[in-house]
């Protein structure tokens, strides 16, 4: 009997796998799959696998986000070494799903775009409601694109696109009057956002930050959309060394804001145009222009309002009929220019210049003569109130910031070394006049018998002429254990700036960590802490003086910044459930507060007390959970618990945005046994926040508004669906969305009214009701 016994060849490959800018591609899959073995690479994008010998070996590497390579060995043998570069898929379709992969190891967090594409929309800027949806992010106004972060206030959160920042109207008051966001979803590739504890390089701002980073787009491409909203045009077309975008919106909200209590004649229309130009003439130097026109009118002639409210045994009316209009205008212009140098792949400088223009004008002159009753099964209605009110307003603000910016960076095997210096000039200017006049049964509000006084008056004319000056240096190191099991990141850096209007000078170091435990590669434990600085602006600046009934609004030059030091622990978990995968997030956190200039919130206007600061605290617990909910589409629940507080007059008082819990659901879906129909379900329930009443004290607070209560839903179905190269119309999706589909009141401000007895009634100012909106998609 004669035995053979044949040994296998095999061999080992090793190295190590990047990106076009020679940074290491993380958790790359490399794989043999004709002989079923797979590695992934570590932090440092190195890997190493062993394989049977053959005639022809196919190792393939590949990466989402990235186009895959593959490599053929002939007869290989031995120990072998290669590197390999992965290019960037900008080829990926626009509808394929493509699941968060990267691994976050900073306070930054990435968020897909896509997810919400095909979702109920309110306002039109699908960015900023993405946003309002995430763990710790608040808004409670369906008409606004702005949010509250952590307790901070909407004037907190700084926001970024292409590294230059952005700002926002002066005067908006409510969520009516505002346009579309400066942030066109069309012409974004990439959306950053952090809660706290984020880098250096982001500015002086307190609760939040949004980096938004726009997109190259394909040798051509475009799309229209059309809904009872608005629409939007966006055509985009990239050469070897040339890239243009161009994006059209129009908005308009009188849909949604005419069904409520207010019987009125809404003209609301915003209209935004934006490009986006680069320009490479040799692989070292790169050219961008970004511009940006947005023109805003509300128009609106009330003619009477019916609100009915209070409680099952005690229920009161609201009666009012109306004389008078409001006309708001509000132009905004925004450019910027980018210069960027390459030295090597590793090296780069950039120069950035842009200006902000605004001209707003916000006028009203509007009479009411309302009747207050209370109902009753066995009296009827009672009148207990019956007075007029007059609204007077005459507000022009006129803002020019310009900016300069340079930045550098540097790459090496273990660091991301990332350092800048901005200067800024700023010139605002207002001029405002404001009052109101009550009248109750036939007396004067307050009643001093011997003049007329109004129940609020105030005269502002300011001028704001200053420079700042802002600087930073990061770095982001990653490294391995001895035993390379377990994976280590940490940023850190100080930033500093300097205002000349009040002549302050600010430090500010922060500092993030994060591991990857040797016990569980599909776990993250994050860790972040910081001195985070609010530099007053114009609102912030504003200091009242009452005399006679008439207030004074000057600016304060003795006012410092507000400071919050955060503290941050967060962990993450990635896991499959039935072959879906997930990720799980959690972040608790402590903001300490010092000098923080109390403020009052009416829908979204923010008023502000510059004549003192206050210390206060903001602590809460985020709860994120991330995945294919239903196999093919991702999906979202997030909540939160939080406690803001603020001592003031000797007394500790929730702040304005003491938003004790929340809890937001984002949920997609198909129908079974196709991928033309599709369901996006939005869900937001959060507590109520604390209120009281106008013209008193900002720490006499004794109320708490009901809660936020939405349901939107979205179908769309895709009539056409068209993937190949040479298609001209890729994709047709006809939608239809129902807003607020339960039909909840929710309450985002009060009116108040005094019966004959001088006790005051809060009366809520509902937002939108029930709507029923069509829309059309057509991608080319």
């Amino acid at each position: 009997m004669l035995a053979l016994s044949v040994k296998a060849q095999t061999f080992s490959l090793h190295g190590r796998v990047t990106d076009n800018n020679g940074l290491p591609v993380e958790f790359c899959t490399v794989a043999i799959p004709s002989q079923g073995k797979m590695t992934m690479t570590n932090l440092k994008g190195e890997y190493s696998l062993t394989g049977s010998s053959a005639d022809s070996v196919a190792v393939r590497f590949s990466m989402i986000g990235f186009q895959s390579k593959t490599r053929i060995f002939r007869n290989p043998k031995g120990k072998l070494t290669l590197t390999v570069q992965l290019s960037e898929d900008e080829t990926l379709l626009s509808d394929v799903l493509v699941t968060e992969e990267r691994r976050q190891t900073n306070m930054t967090q990435k968020l897909e775009l896509e997810d919400v594409k095909f979702g109920p929309s309110t306002t039109g800027n699908a960015v900023e409601e993405m946003i309002q949806q995430q763990a710790g992010v608040s808004s409670h106004n369906e008409l606004s694109s702005q949010y509250n972060v952590r307790g901070g206030s909407f004037d907190e959160n700084s926001v970024y696109i292409n590294n230059v920042e952005i700002y926002r109207p002066f005067l908006v008051r409510s969520g009516q009057q505002e346009g579309l966001s400066i942030i066109n979803p069309d012409m974004v590739e990439r959306v950053d956002f952090s809660s706290g504890g984020f880098e250096p390089k982001f500015g002086d701002k307190m609760s939040s930050a949004l980096n938004i980073t726009y997109k190259k787009p394909r040798p051509f491409e475009a799309s229209v959309m059309a809904s009872l909203l608005g629409g939007s045009v966006y055509l985009g077309f990239m050469t070897k060394k040339f890239s243009w975008q161009n994006g059209v919106r129009y908005k308009t909200n009188e849909l949604m804001i005419k069904g409520g209590d207010n019987k009125a004649e809404y003209d609301p229309n915003f209209f935004d145009y934006q490009t986006y130009l680069t320009f490479e003439p040799t692989s070292k130097f790169k050219i961008e222009l970004l511009g940006d026109i947005s023109l805003n009118n509300y128009n609106f002639t009330p003619k009477s309002r019916e609100t009915k409210f209070g409680t099952m045994e005690s229920v009161k009316t609201f009666l009012v009929y109306f004389d008078g209009w409001e006309k708001d205008i509000f132009r905004t212009y925004f450019g910027s220019i980018g210069l960027t140098y390459k030295f090597n792949d590793k090296t780069s400088l950039q120069l950035l210049g842009s200006a902000f223009f605004t001209n707003e004008q916000e006028k009203y002159d509007i009479q009411g003569q309302y009747w207050l009753s209370e109902i009753s099964e066995t009296e009827g209605a009672t009148n207990i109130g019956v007075g007029t009110y007059a609204e007077h307003a005459r507000n022009y603000l006129q803002a020019n910031v310009k900016s300069l910016k340079l930045l550098f960076s540097h790459n090496t095997k273990k660091h991301q070394w990332l350092a800048g210096v901005t200067y800024k000039m700023e010139n605002i200017s207002e001029q405002s006049r404001e009052y109101e006049m009550r009248d109750s049964a036939g007396y004067t509000m307050p009643h001093t018998g011997d003049r007329l006084q109004m129940i609020y008056s105030l005269n502002s004319r300011n001028e704001l002429k200053a420079n700042r000056v802002e600087a930073f240096v990061q770095d982001t190191y990653k490294w391995m254990s001895p035993s390379e099991k377990s994976f280590y990141t940490l940023t850190y850096g100080l930033r500093y700036s300097h205002w000349n209007f009040n002549n302050e000078s600010l430090l500010s170091p922060r500092v993030s960590f994060a591991v990857v435990p040797a016990f569980n590669n599909n776990m993250t434990f994050r860790f972040a802490s910081g001195i985070y600085y609010q530099a007053p602006f114009y609102k912030e600046l504003r200091d009242t003086i009452t005399e006679n009934g008439i207030t004074v609004a000057q600016l304060n030059r003795n006012i410092k910044s507000q400071r919050s030091i955060h503290f941050i622990a967060g962990m993450d978990f990635r896991f499959k459930l039935a072959k879906r995968k997930f990720k799980f997030t959690s972040e608790a956190y402590y903001k300490l507060l010092s000098n923080i200039i109390p403020y009052s919130v009416n829908n979204v206007k923010i008023v502000y007390d510059a004549s003192q600061q206050v210390s206060g605290y903001a602590l809460g617990l985020d709860l994120k959970l991330y995945g294919e909910f239903v196999e093919g589409t991702d999906s979202w629940i997030s909540f939160s618990l939080m406690r803001a507080m603020m001592k003031m007059d000797g007394k500790t008082v929730p702040m304005p945005t003491d938003q004790r819990y929340a809890i937001n659901l984002y949920f997609t879906d198909y129908f079974p046994g196709t991928d033309r129909w599709k369901v996006a379900v939005k869900i937001a329930f959060a507590d109520g926040l604390p209120f009281g009443a106008p013209h008193r004290k900002l720490s006499d607070v004794p109320f708490r508004a009901s809660p936020y209560r939405r349901v939107d839903v979205g179908m769309s179905y895709r009539l056409i669906k068209n993937l190949k190269k040479k298609a001209v119309v890729r994709n047709l999706w006809l939608g239809i969305d129902g807003l607020n589909i339960l039909g909840i009141n929710n309450v985002n401000s009060y009116y108040w009214v005094t019966d004959i007895t001088n006790h005051q009634f809060a009366v809520p100012n509902y937002l939108t009701g029930r709507t029923i909106n069509g829309k059309i998609i057509c991608e080319f």
